[in-house]
């Protein structure tokens, strides 16, 4: 198939998964175009069977904030029309899966063959899309689609919550790549961090408000105060980093903590973790605790959203209630603490996180446009 698959460009979860896909895909034989208004983050060597098209944007003195969605739209119908798409899958309904509905209909009978599928990512449900700003134009943009999926069932019920949608919402989960995210020998790296043999804990996210940065620290203070020697990496960064740097010396822990930055090669960190944090108020699916559980490392989490459908409390790691740092550090210290527990916890979580195989979710994937194709035909014959 030759397939266009829209992204934003950023370290977030939709715009991995969709690069992820679109190079599973390239591998598959599939002819794969991106459309972005910048190269995605995971999207760094060339690879055969993927283009990159890039959404350029001119500024007029008479728009104060550029028109990104018709540029967009534009380009879509370019592809279309030019490159033969025979799925267009957009990531995120605001404003991609707009605009590849104005892009058919620009093309009109060009476009009526190709089905349009839109994924649901999560913040553009449970945040952007629930901006009464928004709401008519998302329910109008998902109804329209030839195809609609969600990361996670916790994610295809907020949409139907929260927005009057008649389509059915395929749920296909997020994926991982086993040979990439496995636990590999760097000793070395964590003798460097950890010269006394201290645990290793280890946070990774865009350090957004969202993902609750500063309670992470709050609750490696409670690991220290239990008698864990330990480190802890902050991987990534963002918004709350100075949040989270302050907190650090407000508990007088600084020389115990550690923040990474972005990092391209985050299994090269999470090789040395003893245990991954991840007390979001709110994740659709939780990516970065799949990658962590990829390379055998058990998570503590908040009991939120699709997390509970990643991490299994008491096999893979533990739950805990929204902002609820003490019994985030009461479970962290017996994890710690105990080798048997975790032993077995890490070994859940690379089980766990195999069924999650990269290939067996992009397969659904082809499924999936092949049966919208199909139904699509069938309404046009």
């Amino acid at each position: 198939m030759n397939i266009g698959i829209v992204c934003y460009p950023t370290f977030g979860g939709s715009g991995v998964v969709a690069t992820e896909l679109a190079k599973g895909l390239a591998q598959r034989g599939h002819s794969v175009h991106i459309l972005s208004y910048d190269r995605p983050a995971r999207l760094d060597t060339f690879q055969t069977n993927i283009s990159y098209h890039e959404v350029n944007m001119n500024t007029y003195p008479l728009f104060e904030y550029p028109p990104y969605d018709l540029a967009l739209a534009n380009q879509m119908a370019n592809l279309i029309e030019y490159e033969k798409i025979d799925v267009l899958h957009v990531h995120y309904a605001i404003p991609h899966a707009t605009s590849a509905y104005l892009a058919k209909q620009i093309l009109g009978e060009k476009a009526a063959h190709v089905p349009l599928i839109t994924t649901l990512h999560g913040t553009d449900i449970t945040i952007v899309g629930s901006d009464p700003s928004y709401k008519s134009v998302v329910d109008f943009s998902i109804n329209q689609s030839d195809g609609v999926t969600a990361v996670s069932k916790y994610l295809r019920d907020e949409t139907y919550e929260r927005f009057d949608i008649k389509k059915e919402i395929e749920v296909i989960p997020n994926f991982i790549d086993l040979d990439r995210f496995k636990k590999s020998n760097k000793n070395h790296f964590k003798r460097a961090i950890c010269p006394n043999g201290e645990k290793v804990v280890v946070h990774v996210s865009n350090f957004r408000e969202v993902k609750r940065v500063p309670e992470v620290v709050t609750t490696f203070d409670y690991i220290l105060k239990n008698d864990i020697d330990a480190k802890l990496l902050l991987v990534g960064d963002g918004p709350d980093r100075q949040r989270a740097e302050q907190r650090c010396r407000e508990l007088g822990i600084c020389n115990h903590v550690r923040f990474l930055g972005k990092q391209d090669q985050v299994e090269e960190v999470l090789s040395i973790a003893d245990l991954f944090l991840i007390p979001s108020g709110s994740e659709t699916f939780g990516l970065a605790a799949l990658e962590a559980m990829s390379c055998s490392v058990p998570v503590v989490s908040s009991n939120i959203g699709g997390l509970p459908e990643v991490n299994i409390h008491g096999e893979t790691g533990y739950l805990c209630a929204l902002d609820d740092t003490e019994c985030m550090g009461r479970y962290s210290v017996d994890i710690l603490s105990n080798p048997k527990l975790h032993k077995r916890m890490a070994k859940n979580a690379r089980k766990r996180a195999e069924q999650f195989e990269m290939s067996t979710i992009i397969e659904t994937y082809e499924e999936y446009y092949e049966k919208c194709k199909k139904e699509l035909q069938a309404q046009l014959a």
